[in-house]
This record gives structure tokens, sequence and C-alpha cells, in this order.
């Protein structure tokens, strides 16, 4: 996928500022598509563009939340995870769907995979401006959120063999669907049967990178199911 596909913005928020890549017609409905743990690489990308064509379109917008620094290796990402102040995530994504909402889409919506999806589900808890939610694999620390208090609907999604507890496995996917039935926000939470991790990431690049972490699943049509319910759900809440 090329990056000529994207235009790199400024958001200011408080007193930083940070780097944003948007696809998609400038009128659509907005999307903010949060990074895996990698950070903005070329999979986060792809998922916005290929977010941008569904449908009749949406506008996405990817903020860099690491600034500009991308883990090529899991100890990479992980230390930049590490590293990552969750509550200034918040912020910058707060500022991402404000900058959408003034710039020709009248309803945002959020999406994330993995860290993001964790921030993404976060987001609907602390992020009035958010019209709904869709996380993939990933739940955020009680901390950082807590589900019980979404205002804006959420569908998420998990792979059955998730193995990272706590976080995506289906315990923490049940837990998830727990805490948003005590919200009473309209909510759907996906469980699919054999696959991992990240079963969404079907480029070569990152087909390989999923086999170097033993993910090996093939799963195309639980990849074309999520991808078809992230379609009519963002529809319904943003149209």
């Amino acid at each position: 996928m090329a990056d000529s596909a994207f235009k790199k913005i400024q958001i200011q928020r408080d007193d930083t500022t940070f780097d944003a890549y948007v696809v998609g017609k400038d009128d659509a409905p907005g999307i903010v598509v949060i990074q895996e743990w990698w950070g903005v690489d070329f999979e986060i990308k792809n998922h916005a563009v290929k977010i941008s064509k569904l449908d009749t379109g949406f506008k996405a917008l990817i903020p860099d939340l690491y600034r500009g620094k991308v883990g090529l290796d899991t100890a990479e990402a992980q230390h930049l995870m590490d590293g990552l102040d969750w509550q200034g995530a918040v912020k910058d994504i707060r500022a991402s769907v404000n900058w959408l909402k003034a710039n020709g889409s009248k309803k945002v919506g959020v999406t994330g995979m993995c860290m993001g999806g964790a921030l993404a589900i976060a987001s609907s808890v602390l992020v009035p401006e958010v019209d709904t939610v869709v996380g993939f694999y990933g739940t955020p620390s009680s901390e950082l959120a807590d589900p019980a208090q979404a205002k804006a609907p959420v569908q998420a999604h998990f792979g059955e063999l998730d193995n990272f507890v706590g976080f995506s496995d289906v315990t923490a996917a049940k837990s998830l669907e727990e805490k948003l039935k005590a919200s009473g926000v309209a909510h759907e939470v996906h469980i699919y049967e054999g696959n991992g991790h990240a079963f969404l990431n079907r480029s070569p690049e990152g087909v390989s990178r999923r086999k170097s972490m033993g993910l090996s699943d093939e799963d195309e049509a639980a990849v074309e199911l999520a991808w078809s319910r992230f379609t009519s759900w963002m529809k319904r809440y943003l149209a």
C-alpha cells in the first residue's frame, strides 16, 4: 500500500502537537484508527485504507501515538507500549475525534487493534464526543477505564485462541461483555473460533510477522465476517 493515499496533518492538543494520517472522502463519517503496539506501520495503514473504502466510504484518521517511533520486533513494540502515556493517548484520540468533527465528519467512531483495541474501548468511557467504538483483541486496564462506565455503543472482536491473558484472551472478552452489560450501552462481543491474536493482519508482511510470533491461523472467512460486522455497526451509528 503506497503512503501516497494519506494526507499527513498535525493536530494540536494542550501544549503538544502530533502527526496524523488521513485517508477517505472529506465529508464522509469519520473513524479514528488506533495503532497496534508496533506503531503507525504498514499494517495499520492497510486497515485505514480498507476502512476508507468500505461500503459508501469512511474518512479514516490514524493518530501517531508514538510520535514517529515504530517497533520492528516484539521486544521493541513491548518497550514502546510499556512507555506509552495511556492518559495522553486518550487525549490524542479525543483531539483526533474533534478534528474529524471540525473537518467534515458529522459523526465519528473509534476503532483499533491490540493496544489500539484497548484504547478504543477506553474512549467509549473517556471521550464524550465519540459516537461508537469497535475494538479488536484488546481491553483497557482497570486503571485506565472501566467499560461498565461506557457511554457509546461498543462492538468487540476476539480470537478464541488468543493467549494474551487478561488483555485479549477469552476470559478478558467475557469480562468485557459483563461490564458492557452493566453499562447499558448497545454492545456486541464476538469470539472467533480457531483464531489467535491479531487475526485481521493479512498482508504478506503481517502474515510472516504473525508466523514469527507463533500465530499461524489462516482464516479468511473469519476476517471477512469481522469486517462485515464492523461495517454494519459503523454504518448504524455513524450514518
